[in-house]
């Protein structure tokens, strides 16, 4: 984005923007989404929050060179999402899941450049073109997506955020429909999503699948 200027003449900086990856035992993919981070040239700070992974996930962040906050015990999404954004002072936040394929710092270029460029407050990424069942879920329900830029003070604003864990996209897409945030959602062409079945085996993952709708339900009950 170029450098505006204010109504005294003087430059507007550009807003600063932090990358914030929650994970947890994502070592088999961690790498590959730290890489396209670290590839996109809008972002100036890259954070993983390491939600008490017993896996490597941190180490291979930290071998990268990447800042790794570590919460031990789990908090979940929510909390790791809560926690990212207390530790930077960035104007601008973009949150990317950790068990990602096929994101390239492209995706992330256009998921910053509507609100870098004051065209919205916050961009929803909705995969398209990728595994047929992550494209389908995202398309019956883009409000779930982890993908998403957006002004930190709108994170600040959200009441109990750090206690919705898997509700966090809920909870975020409600406030915004109920604070008139300007959102525009931006398409993430091939880009797909490990399900929990593959990552954890067939009945681990359709537990914690289970477990993860009803945490949904629950913020979504909330007035």
């Amino acid at each position: 984005m170029h450098a505006g200027t204010n109504p005294n003449g003087s430059v507007k900086s550009k807003p600063s923007v932090a990358a914030i990856v929650p994970a947890y035992n994502e070592a088999d993919t961690i790498a590959d989404i730290l890489q396209a981070l670290l590839g996109c040239r809008d972002i100036d700070e890259l954070i993983v929050v390491n939600d008490g992974s017993s896996d490597a996930t941190a180490d291979i962040a930290a071998s990268l060179g990447v800042r790794v906050v570590n919460l031990y015990p789990n908090r979940g999404k929510g909390g790791a999402m809560k926690a990212g954004s207390q530790v930077t002072s960035a104007d601008i936040l973009l949150f990317i899941d950790a068990d990602l394929v096929g994101l390239t710092d492209a995706h992330c270029h256009a998921l910053l450049e509507p609100v870098l460029s004051d065209k919205a407050d916050m961009t929803i990424g909705v995969f398209h073109g990728g595994r047929p069942a992550t494209t389908l879920a995202q398309k019956i329900s883009p409000s779930l997506s982890g993908q998403r830029a957006l002004r930190k003070e709108i994170i600040e604003d959200i009441p109990e955020l750090e206690d919705s864990r898997y509700g966090v996209e809920v909870a975020i897409s409600r406030y915004a429909t109920s604070n008139s945030i300007r959102v525009e959602k931006v398409p993430l062409q091939d880009v797909s999503q490990i399900m929990k079945e593959e990552k954890q085996g067939f009945l681990p993952g359709a537990k914690n699948r289970l477990r993860m709708y009803w945490e949904i339900l629950k913020v979504l009950r909330q007035k």
